[in-house]
């Protein structure tokens, strides 16, 4: 038997909202649903985007040097063979 896919979580917001829209309590849930968002995003693990672009181009520049380190490297080994062999 195949599980129901669960909602986004902005679907379910928009399901409460219309629910409560026609009582006194909207403003209520709203800032309670608002809150408890907040809540949930502020323990994620996340970083800044200026922190992700630093450390998307720190690692550009790596991945470059590593390029370069290994051409060097296969033509020192070129070339050690070739000393060997004469």
């Amino acid at each position: 038997m195949a599980l129901k896919k669960t909602p986004p979580p902005w679907d379910i917001l928009q399901q409460v909202s219309e629910m409560v829209s026609t009582s006194g309590v909207k403003g209520d849930v709203d800032k309670s649903l608002r809150a408890l968002a907040q809540s949930a995003v502020s323990r994620l693990d996340m970083v800044s985007r200026d922190e992700f672009d630093a450390q998307t181009e720190i690692l550009q520049r790596t991945r470059a040097r590593v390029v370069l380190l290994e051409a060097t490297l296969e033509e020192m080994a070129k070339e050690l063979e070739h000393l060997t062999l004469q």
